[in-house]
């Protein structure tokens, strides 16, 4: 690959290039001049050929997997290549498993259940498993299960006659029949009444669909691929859930890793999901984040896995007032503040239940002064008093300006605003 690395780093900015294997498959999408923070997909070029409709072909030559053809999109279809919300990006082997699967299952003409938590991308890989299919140029139909109402989902999933209910003055066609040809996706199925499910299976096993008020069923070619965050297997012994569908549906199972369980790839996504937020800002170059901030994000559980994550990144992107400098502030909880509303929903608290106040600001001072660690027998409580007796004293000389004591201590303030809580220093001066 040095020929091909050579041959990008001589090039213009923002050029995109494509990696063609022999295996007719673009195994690369690099965007100069960073082509090490490229982020893999893979999508048959001849299920895309828009994708390749002006191209320049500058290199051929031999890699460990064959003959690749190094070629230059002049015309590159954005929603494909830019988008942020497109892209599976990730570099752990529980990720790559979970990936590698569903491109094998994907030729196959058979339905798919993809299982994950919520922001772990779900529908991304519903995504792939059509666009490596043969069903490529059909239609990807999604429907959210748990968007409409129990009296409303089997209308919309198999459609009406005119004059089938109330308010039914037209006939309207279902999902399945908008999805004739190409692939329907259903996320959260578990949420799918006991009804729709029965009629489901009856799809599922026949290719048949009927729609409500008619007489007669019609043929519809569809391939399913469902998404759930629930234990569908328990819900099936629980019989909420029917078992038999379970059965027809659960051909293959991806399960997508949460992203706590995939360390390694958090500061790959949070770069990824900055540098789209600094190119939209318009930022001349990514200056990328402090240690403290990457040693934040990886500290922390993320239990909106990758969504929350680009929700955090792009919000300290564009919070950030230096482009020049390396992003330092990270803040998890966007409704954090100091005037936040207080839950009413106990009624108004009593003094028993109301929070003990915290010391105003020259009552921390003294108590850090009049403290002697050195008197204390337990060394946590030592350690706590004697770095609450710094920060007092910091805050203090600074007239409680708090930047400027976070400046004085060598601190983000963030990371000060944070200690101080921790200690009880956020009364008023």
């Amino acid at each position: 690959m040095d020929v091909a690395e050579k041959t990008m780093a001589a090039t213009t900015a923002r050029t995109v290039w494509l990696i063609l294997s022999a295996l007719n498959m673009i195994s690369s999408l690099i965007f100069h001049p960073r082509p090490q923070a490229a982020c893999p997909i893979f999508f048959k070029s001849r299920a895309n050929p828009r994708l390749l409709q002006k191209t320049a072909i500058c290199r051929v030559f031999r890699g460990l997997r064959g003959i690749f053809v190094l070629a230059k999109a002049w015309e590159f279809v954005p929603n494909i290549g830019m988008d942020r919300n497109t892209q599976l990006v990730g570099q752990s082997s529980s990720f790559l498993d979970a990936v590698e699967r569903a491109s094998r299952a994907a030729p196959l003409d058979r339905p798919v259940l993809v299982i994950g938590e919520r922001g772990t991308g779900k529908e991304l890989i519903a995504e792939r498993l059509h666009h490596l299919s043969s069903r490529w140029d059909g239609p990807l139909v999604t429907m959210n299960c748990a968007a409409l109402p129990e009296t409303l989902i089997e209308a919309e999933l198999f459609g009406h006659e005119s004059g089938a209910f109330t308010g039914a003055t037209k006939a309207r066609v279902g999902r399945f029949e908008e999805a004739d040809g190409g692939t329907l996706f259903l996320d959260e199925l578990a949420t799918l009444s006991q009804a729709a499910q029965e009629r489901l299976l009856r799809v599922v096993e026949y290719g048949e669909v009927t729609r409500i008020g008619a007489s007669r069923p019609m043929q519809v070619d569809v391939r399913i691929v469902a998404a759930t965050n629930e234990d569908l297997p328990r819900l099936a012994d629980q019989n909420r859930f029917r078992a038999d569908l379970l059965d027809r549906l659960s051909f293959e199972v991806v399960t997508l890793p949460p992203l706590r369980h995939r360390s390694s790839d958090i500061p790959v996504l949070a770069d990824h999901f900055a540098r789209r937020m600094a190119l939209e800002l318009e930022w001349p170059t990514w200056p990328g984040f402090s240690s403290s901030a990457l040693n934040r994000l990886l500290s922390y559980d993320w239990p909106g896995n990758v969504r929350e994550l680009r929700n955090v990144v792009e919000r300290a992107v564009y919070r950030c007032d230096d482009p020049s400098r390396p992003v330092d502030i990270v803040q998890f909880d966007p409704f954090e503040s100091p005037w936040r509303p207080q839950s009413r929903s106990n009624g108004p608290q009593t003094r028993a239940t109301q929070p003990e106040p915290e010391m105003s600001n020259a009552e921390a001072v003294a108590a850090a002064a009049s403290h002697d660690p050195m008197s204390c027998a337990d060394f946590r409580l030592a350690v706590a008093e004697y770095e609450k007796a710094i920060l007092a004293a910091a805050l203090d000389k600074c007239r409680w300006n708090q930047r400027a004591a976070a400046a004085a201590l060598a601190l983000s303030y963030d990371q000060l605003r944070h200690a101080m809580k921790r200690h009880q220093l956020m009364g008023a001066n």
